[in-house]
């Protein structure tokens, strides 16, 4: 059995993920602003407060904090918060187990695809393959790197660059779900790596109970779906009727400006270094899409 401190615990993946943990006997010790449960544990960026206990004799940090990429449009006041949440808050957890002298056996992060920038080409990105130029793809770089901080302490640090979550508990597929949503966007040729949430969920569970399991791995399924073979299984799982017209660019960046481009764009990612790790229990879209509709 580990300690394992969760940030953003309460999200789409950590409540998944805590569920999963607890059921193998994991101590689960949860991060955030308004603890209101025994396992929460009061943390403030803004006075760089971490509640000490929660870091007393922890095993493993899971960081999953970060304001949701989606959420608003990207002024910039927005986009300085969505690095800060990811970064800072990493610089905080690193100063605070520096203090307590906390003997941790690894770090793991979340990161995302788009490391390698939105961009829609027939390359097939490995996790060795230089990041991108754009601004998610920078969101994802800084978020890394303040991740290799551990290093410096001798911590070994799994980084888990992950697809679009699909579950049915919201995420992208209650957007997807949508009229607007249920017909290909742009071009349609653009794709979409994704991961069921359990499959995810089983990688960070591997992460803690395999001490082999570390470095980078491009968290996604190994089937490749465009947007437009994406929405046109969706909607044959859900038994609904997907447009034959395609939502034109300008109108998604008409309705949330540059944000757009993270459904307009898009390559395919490798998983054959993850693959050599972990086994997929839903490495096909249909069958990941019936068991989160069934």
């Amino acid at each position: 059995m580990a300690k394992i401190v969760i940030t953003g615990g309460t999200g789409l993946v950590g409540k998944a993920l805590e569920k999963i943990l607890n059921e193998r006997n994991h101590e689960v010790c949860i991060l955030t602003r308004n603890p209101k449960q025994k396992n929460h544990y009061k943390w403030d960026l803004a006075t760089n407060f971490i509640a000490p206990e929660a870091l007393e004799n922890a095993d493993y940090i899971i960081h999953l904090a970060g304001a949701g990429i989606a959420d608003k449009k990207w002024t910039d006041v927005r986009k300085k918060e969505l690095i800060s949440s990811r970064v800072d808050t990493v610089n905080l957890l690193f100063k605070k187990i520096q203090e307590q002298k906390t003997n941790l056996k690894g770090f793991i992060s979340s990161s995302g695809i788009s490391y390698y920038g939105a961009i829609t080409t027939e390359n097939i990105f490995e996790e060795d393959d230089k990041a991108g130029h754009d601004f998610i793809s920078k969101i994802c770089v800084e978020w890394e790197n303040a991740a290799h901080q551990f290093s410096a302490l001798e911590i070994p640090i799994t980084i888990l660059r992950t697809g679009v979550v699909l579950s049915n508990n919201g995420g992208a597929l209650k957007k997807m779900n949508t009229p607007l949503f249920l017909s290909a966007l742009g071009t349609g040729k653009q794709y979409i790596p994704w991961i069921h949430i359990d499959d995810l969920c089983m990688m960070y569970v591997q992460a803690v109970e395999d001490n082999n399991f570390s470095g980078i791995f491009n968290a996604a399924a190994p089937e490749h779906h465009t947007n437009a073979s994406f929405t046109k299984t969706l909607g044959k799982v859900l038994r609904k009727f997907v447009t034959p017209f395609n939502v034109p660019k300008f109108i998604l960046k008409l309705a949330v400006g540059e944000l757009a481009v993270i459904v307009l764009e898009g390559s395919r990612v490798s998983t054959k270094k993850i693959e050599t790790r972990f086994s997929f229990k839903f490495p096909s879209l249909k069958d990941a899409l019936a068991d989160i509709y069934k």
